[in-house]
């Protein structure tokens, strides 16, 4: 949503680069993919998941080329990734003991993260970590799966334990009505958000132009 204000000069390059989001988007995008992970465990399939997933991607990336804003590879292909990857590697993964792999996911997620991206002459392996400046500064929306993937795999042995209900008796009974409803529907609130958002914009603009 910011990116959508700096577009439409509703907010300054001082306030979207600003030193505290710069700190708050990978927090915020790496508790939802921890998330996203964690929820793995509850999937009927995450084959089918990850494959709507990436048409869905598919669909964001056409739609920003037209802007003139390209996502190549953003958190929705990111993610679908993941949900393939992990549909392939899950039974492989779940027969690891839960805690060391759990320890050495987190470990590995912070050396990839410090590590990557690298910049390089190409971008052939950029949906790997591994792109050039020129990439870096064409696209808004980048998670990389080497930088993130083992981020996305601890999720998925924390999900574990939720799942087996390990984790105190207060978690289990805490709730709140609107969250679940959310959490069933994410990827049609993530895919609809933002034409709605722009609706807004455009509104707000007319009545501002109109001097309503």
């Amino acid at each position: 949503m910011g990116f959508t204000l700096y577009s439409f000069g509703l907010v300054g390059a001082d306030v979207i680069f600003h030193d505290v989001f710069t700190v708050l988007q990978p927090l915020f995008a790496g508790v939802f993919i921890l998330l996203c992970g964690i929820s793995s465990n509850f999937s009927r399939s995450n084959l089918k998941r990850g494959l709507v997933t990436l048409g869905c991607a598919a669909v964001v990336s056409a739609v920003m080329w037209w802007f003139g804003t390209p996502v190549w590879f953003g958190i929705l292909h990111f993610l679908g990734s993941c949900m393939v990857i992990y549909a392939l590697i899950g039974k492989f993964a779940r027969e690891r003991k839960a805690f060391p792999s759990l320890i050495t996911c987190v470990l590995l997620f912070i050396v990839c993260f410090i590590a990557l991206p690298v910049e390089t002459e190409k971008d052939w392996f950029a949906w790997l970590g591994f792109r050039s400046q020129a990439f870096i500064q064409s696209v808004v929306d980048y998670f990389p799966i080497g930088r993130w993937f083992f981020l996305f795999m601890a999720g998925t042995y924390l999900g574990g334990y939720i799942k087996d209900g390990r984790l105190p008796k207060w978690f289990y009974a805490f709730h709140m009505p609107v969250l679940p409803v959310i959490g069933r529907h994410t990827l049609v609130v993530y895919m609809a958000h933002q034409p709605v958002f722009y609706g807004l914009i455009q509104v707000y603009l007319w009545v501002r132009d109109k001097g309503l």
